[in-house]
């Protein structure tokens, strides 16, 4: 996940223009990034350490593998990104919070110099982050607060490998690794769903030929069984999120929407049960259900995946992973229109490609 932490350098300077609470903010966002590279050592280093375990190695030279196929096979950054380790005294790097109104799904954003605004709010405390939550609830707002294994400085810094997410699985490591370097290659300072879902589409066609190239049944295995899992979970929460988009948009008394939306997320709630019996009570996304469901649990889905089939698209069109880069930087410097129309009409693209296979499919049956 991207971070406002860009902003941190130049926040400095501005930050006695934004008052005391902004003045706080930015203080733990610094301190906590500054902690962070200190506490990072490089890889190598570890791995001469006899005092390290023989599975945190393993662990770590697989890292140094994905990380030079990131750099040779998928033209990710080269650069000092993930090529050190910092072993933290807590679950997650940070703390994100999310918002927004009680009737819509719109996330409410925070806007930060150079990083722009971005549909989350950070905190390398969970307390600190929780005492942000309670403010935003005290104004009427839906609000979710959520742990967050790894970010990207978007090339500011050299992101290190965390102990928060080192020991994934093999597939969902490198996916991760592949996400966060995406970062560094595009972003455009107002759009967050362009700049996830651009990350997301790297990740998925990088992970697509790093099982190709590992050649590993037993790897491949796992990943699609979790891929499997999170299209369930997706489809799960797309369901509902139309069902609450079309509540909010409705003619409906403010109080026959509070109504709904409350059975509503008590029926996915439920459906979520059993679809986690159906896995054979395989608990990855209980988390997700870690706080009081609200809007907030679905403003940034759509964020992360909703464009991922028009940057496909445009992969396909480009035919290699530089010419793609390229046109998704120029896309990033364009406004904000005229990047959503130019992705609009690859959505376009993605969706005839997929109705035409479907239908290719169905007459060889």
């Amino acid at each position: 996940m991207t971070s406002c932490l860009r902003a941190v350098c130049a926040a400095i300077i501005t930050i006695t223009l934004n008052g005391c609470t902004e003045l706080a903010y930015y203080a733990q966002a610094a301190h906590g990034q500054l902690t962070l590279l200190n506490d990072a050592k490089p890889i190598e280093r570890w791995l001469s350490d006899p005092s390290v375990k023989d599975d945190l190695k393993g662990k770590l030279q697989r890292v140094r593998a994905i990380r030079q196929f990131a750099a040779q096979a998928l033209s990710l950054p080269d650069n000092g990104s993930y090529k050190s380790f910092a072993r933290l005294d807590r679950p997650f790097v940070m703390w994100n919070v999310v918002a927004t109104p009680e009737l819509s799904l719109k996330p409410e954003s925070w806007c930060f110099p150079v990083a722009g605004c971005v549909d989350y709010r950070g905190y390398y405390d969970q307390a600190d982050a929780q005492a942000f939550a309670r403010k935003l609830r005290d104004r009427g707002l839906d609000v979710r607060v959520s742990g967050v294994p790894a970010y990207s400085t978007l090339g500011w810094f050299n992101d290190p490998v965390l102990s928060t997410f080192i020991h994934y699985p093999e597939a969902e490591l490198a996916r991760l690794i592949f996400h966060e370097l995406a970062h560094q290659v595009a972003y455009a300072g107002d759009d967050s769903q362009f700049n996830e879902s651009f990350a997301t589409a790297v990740e998925e066609f990088g992970l697509e030929h790093w099982l190709e190239m590992r050649g590993d049944g037993e790897v491949r295995s796992a990943y699609i069984e979790f891929q499997h899992r999170r299209a369930d979970f997706l489809s799960l929460l797309e369901h509902y999120r139309q069902r609450l988009e079309a509540l909010y948009q409705s003619e409906r008394t403010a109080g026959d929407k509070r109504r709904e939306k409350s059975a509503l997320l008590a029926g996915m709630q439920s459906d979520y049960v059993a679809l986690k019996a159906s896995w054979g009570g395989y608990a990855g996304y209980d988390r997700w259900f870690g706080e009081p469901m609200s809007n907030a649990h679905f403003a940034l889905i759509s964020t992360y995946h909703d464009l991922v089939p028009a940057f496909r698209a445009l992969l396909q069109e480009k035919q290699s992973l530089p010419a793609f880069y390229a046109a998704v930087r120029a896309l990033a410097r364009t406004d904000k229109v005229r990047r959503r129309l130019t992705l609009e009409r690859y959505m376009a693209m993605a969706q005839r490609a997929h109705s035409d296979g479907m239908n290719q499919t169905a007459a060889s049956q």
